[in-house]
């Protein structure tokens, strides 16, 4: 889970911790680990709401590699990060954005993710919908990633060698 936007400090951050916080307590087999920003504005109400909630590991964030290895082997994102949305699908992971927009259409009209906005219910419910739901789950995890597939390297490789090969 990731969350730090401006448009989410204040009262929106709140929400989402809040829903984080309902969550765990609902869910006894979920764990949440939360790269928290280094932005007082954004450390000190989520310390606040969820430092002592159990399942939920507020660390320091990570870089790019250690992120990648840690969405690569969640159930499920949370986050208000366009980046994130992106890369997420990549690892058939699907992915909650926890904003009321994004400008990640594309991912929102290929299903990989949902937009849940702020609001404390509408979070836990969205939460709570793909954690009960397998189908729900399996219809943004098994969705046609927008951004591609991985393989865009590959295909150039073979590409060039086979025009290369064709000259000889």
């Amino acid at each position: 889970m990731t969350a730090h936007r401006r448009e989410n400090l204040g009262e929106p951050l709140q929400n989402i911790c809040r829903a984080v916080k309902q969550l765990t307590e609902e869910f006894e087999d979920i764990c949440v680990i939360y790269p928290v920003h280094l932005n007082p504005a954004v450390r000190e109400p989520v310390f606040e709401i969820l430092k002592d909630t159990d399942r939920v590991l507020l660390i320091d964030p990570l870089d790019v590699e250690d992120m990648h290895n840690l969405m690569a082997k969640s159930y499920l994102v949370m986050t208000d990060s366009g980046g994130l949305q992106e890369e997420v699908p990549y690892f058939g992971i699907p992915v909650l954005v926890l904003r009321t927009e994004t400008e990640r259409p594309e991912a929102v009209e290929a299903g990989t993710v949902r937009v849940c906005g702020v609001a404390q219910q509408k979070v836990y419910e969205n939460a709570r919908v793909l954690l009960n739901g397998k189908d729900e789950y399996d219809k943004l995890a098994n969705a046609v990633n927008p951004y591609g597939d991985g393989k865009a390297s590959l295909r150039i490789m073979n590409a060039i060698t086979k025009y290369f090969d064709d000259k000889r």
